[in-house]
């Protein structure tokens, strides 16, 4: 199969033949009309045009040609030899414009808005391939442009709904604080419902800034070799109150001397947010298993927990920003629905992937780490 750099190079050849071929032909045309001059066979020629043209005898034409024409044969020579290279690069020059003809009719396509695909003759075939890649990325990346635009939009309407629930709590109970008596248990009470509404919204607006940070790579890693066992018994130490709370347990199959290579506190954190997320959305009395295993070049970590089955076009989303189940934004109780989002920024900045799978009311997380 020939390459894109064989189609160049047969490209250039072409060209190479074109222009030497024209060389050689003018070199050959410039040699004959001399040797048609040097035997005087171009004169003799000259000599019976005027007979037949002039009607006259042959001296009188002869001695025309040998009066007008021989005597300024280096002239005639000369002119008929620059007449012949300008016809030949006038022919050379509407060859080798074809071609950007050619290339000037892609670019425009490139402005259109059509998906057809540019058509060049098969010799360009490299420019061809190119101006097509060209196209498509710029439609890709219109697409592109066009999503983010809509994400924005969406961020900045959850973000909106977001705060102002939490806002609104706060803004309610210290009004209720300000117009109204009441006893000093009741204050009190009222004062710390507020006061835990006002840190649920800087919990968020912190979170909000820490993955703008991820995102914009802002945030440097500190890797090292990690004891996986270790921190998952740790992490699960301590997300073993939110698990009691529907009886779940969290069981650990993995190999005790798996290492990875990652920043210990940002791995902790994913690990965590998907930790948190099984013990928000597992049905109760359920176990969550925890397993580790080589992949390739990767490690991969999974979380399995018994769930509701999660739709197949809600799992993409699950990683989007401030995105939550209808039912846990339904109330302000719920997370900020920025955990796993952050999660998937510290992944990508560590070089791997984090995915969810979903069905027959289970729920996997896997994480994968490429090993160094």
């Amino acid at each position: 199969m020939k390459t894109k750099q064989d189609d160049f190079t047969i490209f250039q050849r072409k060209i190479a033949v074109h222009f030497f071929g024209n060389a050689l032909l003018s070199v050959a045309v410039v040699i004959s009309l001399y040797f048609f001059l040097w035997r005087e066979r171009l004169g003799d020629w000259i000599v019976l045009f005027l007979e037949a043209a002039g009607k006259m005898d042959h001296e009188k034409a002869f001695s025309i040609y040998h009066s007008v024409f021989r005597e300024y044969k280096e002239i005639f020579f000369a002119v008929a030899i620059v007449m012949i290279f300008l016809i030949l690069l006038l022919l050379l020059f509407r060859w080798l414009t074809k071609y950007f003809r050619e290339i000037n009719t892609g670019i425009g396509s490139l402005l259109s808005e059509d998906n057809k695909k540019i058509r060049l003759s098969p010799e360009m075939l490299p420019f061809e391939d190119k101006l097509n890649t060209v196209k498509q990325n710029l439609k890709q990346q219109k697409e592109a442009t066009a999503l983010a635009e809509r994400r924005k939009d969406e961020l900045v309407m959850y973000l909106a709904h977001d705060i102002r629930t939490p806002l609104t709590s706060v803004i309610g109970y210290l009004s209720l604080l300000k117009e109204t008596e009441m006893t000093e248990k009741d204050r009190k009470e009222n004062i710390q419902i507020a006061l835990d509404k006002a840190y649920r919204l800087n919990k968020m607006v912190n979170e909000f800034f820490e993955i703008t940070r991820y995102h914009s790579k802002q945030i440097k890693l500190k890797k090292q070799t990690v004891d996986l066992y270790y921190m998952l018994v740790q992490l699960r130490d301590e997300f073993l109150p939110a698990f009691s709370i529907r009886n779940n347990i969290v069981s650990l199959e993995l190999d005790e001397n798996i290492k990875i290579y990652a920043d210990p506190e940002k791995m902790a954190r994913v690990f965590g947010n998907i930790l948190k997320n099984t013990a928000a959305y597992s049905y109760p009395d359920t176990e969550v298993t925890v397993s580790a295993a080589q992949q390739g070049q990767y490690i991969a970590i999974m979380f399995k927990n018994r769930c509701k089955t999660i739709p197949a076009e809600n799992l993409a989303s699950l990683f989007d920003k401030f995105y939550r189940l209808d039912e846990a934004r339904i109330s302000d109780t719920g997370g900020t629905g920025l955990g796993l989002a952050i999660a998937k920024e510290i992944v990508l900045l560590h070089g791997g992937t984090i995915e969810a799978h979903s069905e027959h009311e289970t729920v996997t997380f896997t994480v994968k780490l490429p090993i160094p």
